[in-house]
């Protein structure tokens, strides 16, 4: 006899809940049941995206399902957690997980009080664009913690719609989720800095983001291919003390804030340089300007 579908109810639909339901249902992972959104028209616009579920208003309306994703804001998680067990749909068996980086799967031990198991899964990727995201999954790696039995299940499902798991300690989930932070937020934070630094030179945006394709393109590629030392060039690397301190020297004088990002950077710069150490003597005089 076929067992019924396991039935999936997400609170708090975002980008992250539109994609991952979305490519459950598109492979016959979950039966996503139910969702409830802040807003009826953004509940109504994940269903439509999903192309499965059914809009409720509040957590008196759930129903009773396998499995809930709390897909809200960070800091709406634990509160979320807490309506959804003073809704007494919880069951002993049942799965309720989240997908943030930042916040341990521990948030939702309120739980653990009717028998139900707990998860974090966090997929390591920009979803900026579902759509995008829905076509771009396959690969994405997810760091993974929990109880086990609630792993058992979700663990399989993220690995069939193209998820790679990656085991992580939720007692050094902040340097985890920084590390995230770091590569995709503060870079594209780092990318507009260049895009400013361009325009200061007299050449437009547009033309600044043009510019910038490649090289950050083919950055990232040597990075991933040869390693963060050996993918370092520029003045730094060739220990060009004289260009460094006049570009310092240019950007504490066209904003402060920038020289003194200028020289945090390129005092971990040098100490790439000093792994790859082509010019020992002028990485030397280089810290003088770079570190305190």
């Amino acid at each position: 006899m076929k067992a019924p579908p396991v039935t999936l109810n997400i609170i708090g639909c975002g980008n992250v809940g539109k994609t991952l339901g979305h490519l459950w249902t598109r492979q016959n992972v979950f039966k996503v049941q139910d969702i409830l959104n802040q807003s009826h028209q953004s509940s109504i616009a994940a269903v439509d995206f999903i192309q499965a579920g059914h809009v409720v208003q509040s957590f008196a309306d759930l129903r009773p399902a396998d499995l809930f994703l709390i897909g809200t804001p960070d800091q709406h998680i634990a509160e979320s957690c807490t309506a959804l067990l003073a809704s007494k749909i919880l069951r002993a068996g049942n799965i309720v997980f989240h997908c943030s980086g930042a916040m341990p799967s521990s948030i939702l031990d309120a739980v653990h009080a009717v028998g139900a198991s707990i998860a974090s899964i966090h997929p390591i990727k920009s979803f900026a664009d579902p759509k995008a995201s829905t076509l771009s999954f396959t690969g994405t790696f997810c760091g993974a913690e929990g109880t086990r039995d609630a792993l058992e299940i979700l663990i399989p499902a993220f690995e069939k719609i193209g998820g790679k798991i990656l085991d992580i300690d939720p007692a050094q989930k902040t340097y985890y989720h920084a590390a995230g932070v770091v590569v995709s937020n503060y870079l594209t934070a780092l990318m507009e800095l260049g895009v400013q630094s361009y325009m200061q030179a007299g050449i437009s945006r547009e033309q600044a983001l043009a510019i910038i394709d490649p090289i950050a393109q083919g950055t990232l590629q040597n990075i991933v291919s040869l390693g963060t030392a050996q993918a370092l060039t520029g003045p730094i690397a060739r220990g060009d003390v004289e260009t460094v301190v006049r570009q310092l020297e240019a950007f504490q004088q066209w904003k402060p804030e920038f020289g003194e990002l200028y020289r945090l950077l390129g005092g971990v710069a040098l100490g790439l340089a000093e792994k790859k150490d082509a010019t020992g003597s002028r990485l030397k005089e280089l810290s003088k300007y770079l570190t305190n």
